[in-house]
């Protein structure tokens, strides 16, 4: 911290802040919350634990849901973590693996049901190996928590073990598709998504009609999944997993993904690198429009943290070839800043806003996605200014307009006219004048009165 001090005073300055004034919602381990967090049964306990080795910074915006959405997402979160851990385990033989993504739905809910055959290299395969703690407590879920997580579980395995399946058997390790790339990421996050959404519906803390809205909900998932995909490239590479589709990068002149990370092919590595952040870019307006729809904090505050987060790891890949060579993740003091910021939808749209003008500053014109990456930062940057217009001031005193905003004259007149047809006798307030207006009428009148003083000035001077 010492060093941080002194190299990054101001990153020092945003971690001392939270660290002392950012505290949790909740405290899951505490008397009065053993109801609805199972903290006091030992199986619940083990898959709190779970959770932690997981995924530390997404267990902790988990922990501070409301009632027992805290538990019920836990259950989701390792319940698709386990079904991940299968898919992505390349030592189990196709024949092995089919069967079992195609039952895993089935085996959640199995007592007493383990599987101990993951590879030794494979991080979670703990989780599967102490997977009946986990079926314990889904069997504990509310009927209208499981019933949608067993229905995700069982639309995502068939994705999976479809993509799977086609890999064993055809030898091709490839995403052939941009439209195959947006069916997988489907698949493994825009499903949770929709997930997500029924249980926020079901809980009662959101609208009924939500769990409706899955287009949106799958947008914001495919958001959070292709900005990791873009950001693991290289450890994903390491790992012959690759998910980049041949129809992005094979226009570049390459046969193979790995040759993007040799130093020769820079150049043309970032243009993919350009074209796949852009890819990533179409779902971020389709994300702030959900995030509009939540009304419930902590729900919301779930919600857009991640998505806040994308916004700032794809603006710190984006012609970042340092991206090619190894994991790159945002510094902690950006990330505890979103983390303080994303509390409501106006200050999120703006960090999005603010993080596709970054984009669009480091965009460099020889790019061939140069024009479209401007066009979809400008629609990120239309959808702030419609919905929550810069020239609008929020402030403790109420709402106020900015004087130097061209726009402000038109609202002063709008407000003026609805003034005067609610209060037809009235004599409207002194600040719904529109001075800016009158004073340029005033001006336009002046300028007639020079012009026709000088018109007639020179015809009494010519034929005086």
């Amino acid at each position: 911290m010492l060093g941080l001090l002194l190299t990054h005073p101001n990153e020092f300055r945003i971690l001392l802040q939270f660290y002392l004034f950012h505290t949790p919602k909740r405290d899951i381990t505490a008397q009065q919350e053993h109801p609805t967090s199972g903290w006091d049964r030992e199986s619940m306990r083990r898959c709190w634990e779970f959770l932690n080795l997981t995924s530390r910074s997404f267990a902790a915006v988990i922990k501070e849901l409301d009632g027992d959405l805290a538990r019920t997402i836990c259950m989701y979160y390792l319940v698709l973590r386990g079904l991940d851990t299968i898919e992505d385990d390349m030592t189990i033989p196709d024949e092995i693996k089919q069967p079992l993504l195609r039952s895993f739905h089935e085996k959640t809910i199995t007592p007493g049901w383990n599987f101990t055959e993951s590879g030794p290299k494979e991080k979670d395969r703990q989780l599967l190996a102490e997977y009946a703690t986990v079926v314990a407590e889904v069997n504990l879920l509310k009927p209208e928590y499981r019933n949608v997580i067993l229905d995700v579980c069982n639309k995502m395995e068939v994705g999976m073990a479809d993509y799977a399946h086609k890999a064993a058997a055809t030898g091709s390790i490839y995403i052939a598709t941009v439209a195959e790339y947006d069916l997988y990421c489907h698949y493994v996050a825009g499903l949770v998504g929709e997930g997500l959404t029924a249980i926020w519906s079901a809980s009662g803390k959101e609208a009924p009609w939500l769990c409706e809205e899955l287009g949106l909900a799958n947008s914001m998932g495919l958001l959070l999944q292709k900005t990791n995909i873009i950001r693991d490239f290289r450890e994903d590479a390491e790992e012959r997993r690759f998910f980049w589709p041949r129809e992005i990068w094979g226009k570049y002149g390459f046969d193979e993904l790995t040759e993007l990370y040799k130093e020769a092919n820079v150049d043309r590595a970032t243009w993919i690198q350009s074209e796949m952040i852009l890819d990533a870019l179409r779902h971020a307006c389709d994300s702030l429009d959900y995030l509009r729809l939540l009304k419930n904090q902590s729900v919301f505050v779930f919600c857009a943290i991640p998505a806040s987060m994308a916004m700032a790891t794809l603006a710190l890949c984006f012609m970042n070839p340092q991206m090619f060579q190894r994991n790159i993740k945002i510094r902690k003091a950006e990330a505890a800043q979103l983390i303080m910021r994303s509390t409501n939808p106006r200050e999120v749209a703006l960090i999005f806003r603010d993080y596709a003008r970054k984009i669009h500053h480091k965009a460099k014109p020889q790019d061939p996605n140069f024009l479209r990456l401007s066009v979809m930062c400008s629609k990120i940057e239309e959808w702030y200014e419609r919905n929550y217009p810069s020239f609008v001031i929020l402030g403790e005193g109420g709402v106020t307009y900015d004087p130097e905003d061209k726009r402000t004259a038109v609202v002063k007149l709008e407000e003026k006219r609805a003034y005067a047809k609610r209060y037809p006798n009235a004599a409207p307030p002194s600040d719904f004048f529109p001075w800016e207006l009158a004073m340029y009428a005033g001006g336009a009148i002046g300028m007639v009165i020079l012009l026709s003083a000088g018109i007639v000035y020179t015809i009494l001077k010519v034929y005086g």
